[in-house]
């Protein structure tokens, strides 16, 4: 089975998105476009807000969320109780964030990586497992049990 991959971004991503939704047809994965489809200034978290919902919902096994920074977009995902968003701007952070933390959302910064870059990052942060063992009971202390 195909994992599927929801994708959002706001203006200054949206390049790459496209390129990364290309990307992701090209490697066998099914792919949700929650935009934005143009190059227009939008505010980045309505588009955030329907990738985690992808996820929580279990419609999507994955994100990707893109802005220049990568900022918003993580600070945004990461609001929601079950997504664990990193923001990576090299291929060894996602390593590590997969391995690690689990993480279920990839957040790029545009403006700070180059497309391939990007295109490196995501095969990564798709193609790590999680550890498990001790980083499991980190992964357990995240959300608040009161």
């Amino acid at each position: 089975m195909n994992k599927t991959i929801a994708l959002g971004c706001d203006h200054a991503g949206y390049e790459y998105k496209e390129l990364l939704i290309e990307y992701l047809l090209q490697n066998g994965y099914d792919v949700i476009n929650y935009g934005t489809d143009t190059p227009d200034s939008v505010d980045y978290p309505d588009f955030v807000h329907p990738v985690c919902k992808a996820l929580e919902q279990h419609t999507a096994d994955l994100g990707i969320l893109l802005c220049g920074s990568a900022n918003g977009v993580c600070i945004t995902a990461n609001k929601y109780a079950h997504i664990r968003a990193a923001l990576c701007w090299i291929s060894e952070i996602a390593t590590l964030a997969r391995q690690h933390n689990n993480a279920n959302v990839l957040c790029i910064p545009a403006r700070f990586t180059s497309a391939e870059q990007a295109k490196n990052i995501v095969h990564t942060f798709l193609n790590t497992a999680f550890e498990g063992g001790r980083h499991q009971g980190r992964i357990d202390k995240i959300v608040p049990t009161c």
